[in-house]
């Protein structure tokens, strides 16, 4: 029987899994009913790294993740920045806000720009709208397949496998009711995802994004920094020598072809286009620990479209708690119980 049962193979899970054996606890097993690694969120994921977070643990998560990134190559980090764009004075303020919190947790790299320094850091804009906004250097880029496959080198994952439930007893969940049968454990772990939600009535939601790529084009340097409008969320990056656009209620394509001039003739390829998932919690702010009610289920949930960004950090604080030795941060503000406590995470999370 194994000690700790995952459910989940993406990247989240796997690293629940690779921080549980560098802690020594190595009777893992990570469940995961795609029939190959990264079948789900993961693949799907942008890529996209930023330390710049309005709250505290947010930013903390991400310098946790950082130092992860930046000792394996595969990992695929590539600080080329998050550049937040403003058109009105109160997003202009929620950017300045949300820096103060970050400096105060030592991103102080991370810098208010005006409108002449946004443009130098991305010539290819042409919006006139543009007041200022914020930049972060050591934000830009990763990996999510090349992290995950760096994580599985180091665990047991079974693939195919569909979990449908929990076998419980009082405040314990006993075992994970399986395609393959009942897989008892000692402790489990709930990394599902966006699908969160069926194992341990946990309060996720999926929500569907979608990513616009345009055709093969070299107009824009892989290097140009994450791009975002921050007052309506649209933004672009360039991976593979497209173009990804990206918004989060309307089609990217023509806030694209408006404020890059670049691409205005360069199509989009819709039929490579995408969806994939977030797993938004109601604070949008992840969850993170111990159960409600069964302690012996640790949840790894709700990162709300941050789950590759995070998953290093994540998957080595949730592994510390399993092992019951000192949290590497403080996540007491994630524990699952704060939404019974009425005590969720207020404020923006810019995106």
């Amino acid at each position: 029987m194994p000690e700790v049962v995952i459910i989940g193979g993406g990247v989240m899970g796997a690293s629940v899994a690779a921080h549980l054996a560098a802690l020594g606890m190595r009777d893992v097993l990570v469940v995961d009913r795609g029939a190959e690694l990264g079948a789900g969120s993961t693949s799907r994921a942008t890529g996209g790294f930023r330390a710049q977070f309005a709250t505290e643990v947010n930013v903390r998560l991400s310098l946790l993740a950082r130092e992860e990134f930046r000792q394996h190559l595969e990992f695929g980090y590539r600080p080329h920045g998050y550049l937040f764009l403003a058109r009105m004075e109160e997003t202009l303020r929620v950017l300045r806000d949300a820096q103060r919190v970050q400096h105060a947790c030592g991103l102080h790299e991370a810098r208010m720009i005006d409108a002449a320094e946004a443009l130098e850091l991305n010539p290819a804009i042409d919006d006139p709208l543009i007041i200022g906004g914020a930049f972060c250097p050591t934000d830009g880029f990763i990996a999510p397949m090349g992290i995950l496959r760096g994580y599985a080198r180091d665990i047991r994952i079974e693939l195919g496998v569909e979990v449908h439930g929990l076998r419980v007893r009082s405040d314990r969940v006993l075992a994970l009711q399986t395609s393959r049968g009942e897989i008892e454990g000692d402790v489990f772990v709930n990394a599902a995802g966006a699908w969160a939600a069926a194992f341990g009535d946990v309060p996720v939601e999926p929500l569907e994004r979608h990513v616009v790529p345009t055709v093969p084009t070299d107009v824009l340097p892989d290097s140009m920094p994450m791009t975002i409008w921050a007052d309506d969320g649209f933004h672009l990056r360039v991976r593979d020598r497209r173009v990804l656009l990206l918004a989060p209620t309307f089609d990217p394509e023509p806030p694209a072809r408006e404020r890059i001039p670049l691409l205005r003739d360069v199509a989009v390829d819709r039929d490579a286009s995408w969806s994939g998932f977030y797993e938004m919690s109601p604070d949008h702010h992840a969850i993170i620990g111990p159960s409600v009610p069964y302690p012996n289920l640790f949840l790894a949930n709700g990162s709300s479209g941050h789950g590759a960004m995070h998953a290093p950090a994540i998957g080595r604080v949730v592994a510390e708690m399993i092992a019951g030795v000192p949290t590497s941060i403080d996540v007491t503000q994630l524990r699952a119980s704060r939404f019974i406590e009425n005590d969720a995470i207020a404020g923006p999370t810019l995106l």
